[in-house]
């Protein structure tokens, strides 16, 4: 069975090099000195909320937009001085599937294909392999434009795979599927991983970086907050977690206020829930129970566990991953006023 990429070249030098990356739009500071660096054949997630500045990160490595400040590097490659060489060991699926609905999904393969100079005779072989391997051989030769939003962003993936790239970037590309289609993509990405593909991935999904990623790096506010495996961030959170769930909103309110010195770091509220992260599991969930016996608050569910990315994330940024700010728009609308001045 044909190979959904290549191996990667031997090289000592780490696939993507970046260091203090700015870009500014007009006003806004959308990164303010970003460091990467990715060993080649490795998974590495870039976490943050909307805004954070992911997407900018990407735009600027794919040579898609240039930089304000620093410098960045693909298999060595210059992004600024020399894009054309980088686009040749790059693949790139966004956000958005990016594919032409006027075109059957073999046509737009096809078409990638000879895009990127490969050889009519290994093309077709090549388109027919990652029609297969998407799951979109049924529907190959149907305009795209009557593909569902998942067939699309699998097909829009397989476009990015064409070439063979050596270095693949995803930009949040499981937005929008079902959990089977996320799966079915998550099962692709292990593939292309193990085949020594090298793979940048922005996802707000904290499952999905713990699931591919070797190495996440959490941005926020377009700054570097922290960088490591997953089991290495997790662990820095060293606490305990404990929900528990009330029959109402002013029930949680009150409890939340009575378990406050038992919490880290300040309990968080959530309608009729309570979030609250603590050192000593066992033992503070006892005083825990008898503090809401004494006062009369009965609840109705209690979970303890040990805290996920999603955990981390929130005690890194003061927020969820799905919060979003004033500057989503500029790094993430490409028809943005903002957005076009700083790619022109």
């Amino acid at each position: 069975m044909e190979t959904l990429s290549p191996r990667q070249p031997a090289t000592s030098q780490p696939a993507i090099r970046a260091v203090g990356l700015e870009k500014r739009f007009g006003d806004v500071q959308a990164l303010c000195g970003i460091d990467l660096e990715v060993p080649v054949g490795s998974v590495i997630g870039l976490l943050g909320p909307n805004g954070a500045g992911k997407t900018t990160t990407v735009r600027i490595l794919t040579t898609a937009t240039k930089a304000s400040g620093g410098h960045a590097e693909v298999l060595g490659i210059d992004v600024a001085r020399d894009p054309d060489a980088v686009r040749d060991q790059i693949g790139l699926a966004g956000q958005y599937a990016a594919v032409d609905g006027n075109l059957s999904g073999r046509e737009n393969l096809a078409l990638i294909g000879k895009l990127t100079h490969i050889r009519r005779s290994e093309l077709g072989p090549r388109v027919d392999a990652l029609l297969d391997k998407f799951g979109l051989t049924h529907a190959a030769d149907r305009l795209a434009r009557t593909y569902s939003g998942g067939m699309r962003r699998r097909l829009d993936l397989a476009a990015a795979l064409v070439h063979h790239p050596p270095v693949l970037f995803l930009d949040e590309p499981t937005t929008g599927l079902d959990p089977q289609g996320r799966n079915d993509l998550w099962e692709v990405i292990d593939q292309l991983s193990g085949e020594g593909t090298t793979i940048l991935l922005t996802t707000q999904y904290l499952e999905e970086a713990d699931r591919l990623a070797d190495d996440i790096v959490v941005i926020d506010g377009g700054r570097v907050i922290a960088q490591g495996t997953p089991a290495e961030l997790k662990a820095r959170l060293g606490s305990t977690v404990v929900e528990i769930g009330f029959g109402d909103e002013h029930t949680a309110a009150r409890a939340s206020t009575l378990l406050a010195p038992f919490a880290v770091r300040p309990a968080e509220r959530t309608g009729h829930s309570v979030h609250l992260e603590v050192v000593d599991g066992p033992r503070e969930l006892i005083a825990i129970m008898r503090t809401l016996d004494r006062d009369e608050l009965e609840p109705l569910s209690l979970v303890v566990r040990e805290p996920s990315l999603d955990d981390v994330f929130l005690s890194l940024t003061g927020h969820r991953a799905e919060a979003r700010d004033d500057e989503e728009a500029v790094e993430s609308d490409p028809a943005s006023p903002v957005a076009d001045r700083g790619a022109a």
